[in-house]
């Protein structure tokens, strides 16, 4: 089960290539670096942020204490439809959080020589981005003893994904048509 994120948010939109078209990637992370959510849209613009918002307050159940972005203007205006400007944060470098929760996901997208839909990169961003939070401790937080535990569950937690899809599998082998 994951934890409760932390009551501030960073959203950001990144520029990805799919299929040889143009689109965004809007990505919103808690200050501690946990992915909240993840949205492929083929557009920049308020309607994006708007869906993003509210898909994040759908799934996250809470209201954050603030929200930080980058000076893009559709924030604002998605924030102000939402009655969310008062806790809204933007400026120089506030950002980086999100920013740099960009880098993993670029270093995967150039091992996957890209995706060839919106709808793909969609799901295995969203499927990918709950293994990376499974991952990702944080590791001022934690002492070395403990870090090496949760690792560990981390670990097994992971090896009991892919057994059972394995198991899986194995069970549909006989019947795909040969």
């Amino acid at each position: 089960m994951r934890p409760t994120p932390t009551g501030r948010w960073h959203l950001d939109e990144v520029f990805v290539s799919i299929a040889g078209r143009q689109m965004y990637l809007w990505r919103a992370v808690d200050d501690e670096g946990e992915v909240l959510d993840v949205l492929v849209q083929a557009r920049r613009d308020k309607d994006a942020a708007l869906r993003l918002m509210r898909k994040l307050l759908k799934n996250q159940g809470l209201m954050p204490t603030s929200i930080v972005t980058d000076r893009y203007r559709a924030y604002d205006a998605a924030f102000r439809g939402l009655g969310l400007s008062g806790i809204h944060r933007r400026g120089k470098r506030l950002n980086n959080r999100a920013e740099s929760s960009h880098v993993p996901i670029r270093r995967r997208d150039r091992k996957m020589q890209g995706f060839r839909s919106a709808g793909s990169a969609q799901h295995f961003l969203s499927s990918y981005s709950a293994s990376y939070n499974n991952f990702n401790l944080c590791r001022h937080l934690t002492t070395a003893s403990t870090h090496r535990i949760l690792r560990s569950q981390a670990f097994a937690a992971w090896n009991t994904a892919v057994a059972a899809s394995a198991g899986l599998l194995q069970l549909l082998q006989p019947l795909v048509p040969g």
